[in-house]
């Protein structure tokens, strides 16, 4: 019923299969641990570039990347640590360096664990030791991640975490959008808007960020794949974000744990004492109709 095989392709790739179901999920640990690919009776869920994806020096823009040590972006890419200033891109590293492939299991379910430590590279950017484990489980239509993040430096560690994942769409006119919030905060412009569940998609981007979530779920119906997705995420994620471009055929609902510049702010900002571990759970489910 429940399989897990590896094959060479550009990068070394993973996949999950829920064979009863016809489900399967493919991950590239070397290209920032990330999911690339989501299929249910042949239908893709997950958009991907798949000509940026083969230049290692860009950013996947596609799959489910991975937010690790903060989301968005910081002012003049910038914060301070003991007095020390340090420059870290957008949505940190973690989506960009190679992770490892450990366990991966097949009984009652199709899971794989990839893992990330810290670095001489990382540290030049963020200095702390860290070992992050994220586990992806496969059963049916739902994909859960089960996040481990481990302090091991002697002080505090500050981070923030979330995912990007890209949604495959047809027209987003046709999307109903479903987040548990009253209003968002335009990153462009940064400006407040009431939420009524409606974008106007003839703009060229839409980047909203949903504070003050009202409940532990959010949803995407697509009428016009006939698709819904629905993400079920625990108290660790405070924010979601809605991103889009025009002209694209994607959209992304994003689960963080803390908005932009939170290593700057302390807003809803994580951090770990000494030898401390904090877990974290993300679970979505696709359902076509």
């Amino acid at each position: 019923m429940y399989k897990v095989s590896s094959q060479q392709k550009q990068y070394h790739t993973y996949t999950l299969s829920d064979n009863i179901n016809n489900s399967h999920i493919e991950v590239v640990p070397e290209r920032g641990g990330i999911i690339t690919s989501w299929q249910i009776n042949g239908k893709e869920v997950f958009y991907l570039d798949t000509e940026r994806f083969t230049h290692s020096n860009l950013s996947v823009r596609g799959g489910n990347p991975i937010l690790f040590p903060l989301c968005g972006n910081l002012p003049n890419e910038t914060y301070n640590i003991d007095g020390k200033e340090y420059k870290i891109k957008q949505h940190g590293f973690a989506r960009e360096l190679p992770w490892t492939a450990t366990n991966s299991n097949d009984e009652g379910k199709a899971s794989l664990t990839v893992e990330l430590d810290s670095n001489d590279q990382t540290k030049l950017v963020y200095p702390f030791d860290f070992h992050l484990a994220f586990t992806y489980e496969l059963r049916g239509n739902t994909l859960e991640i089960h996040q481990t993040y481990q302090n091991l430096s002697p002080i505090p560690m500050p981070f923030s975490a979330g995912f990007h994942p890209y949604f495959l769409c047809g027209d987003k006119n046709q999307l109903i959008v479903d987040i548990p919030a009253t209003n968002y905060e335009d990153n462009r412009t940064k400006e407040n808007f009431a939420f009524d569940g409606k974008f106007n998609f003839d703009q060229d981007e839409i980047d909203a960020v949903f504070g003050n979530l009202l409940r532990r779920s959010t949803s995407v119906v697509d009428r016009d794949r006939q698709l819904k997705i629905e993400i079920d995420y625990d108290d660790f994620y405070t924010y979601l974000v809605f991103w889009t471009v025009k002209g694209k055929e994607f959209y992304c609902l994003e689960p963080w744990s803390a908005t932009r510049n939170s290593l700057n702010t302390k807003e809803y900002l994580t951090v770990l004492e000494p030898n401390v571990t904090h877990k974290a759970v993300m679970k979505i489910t696709a359902n076509f109709f």
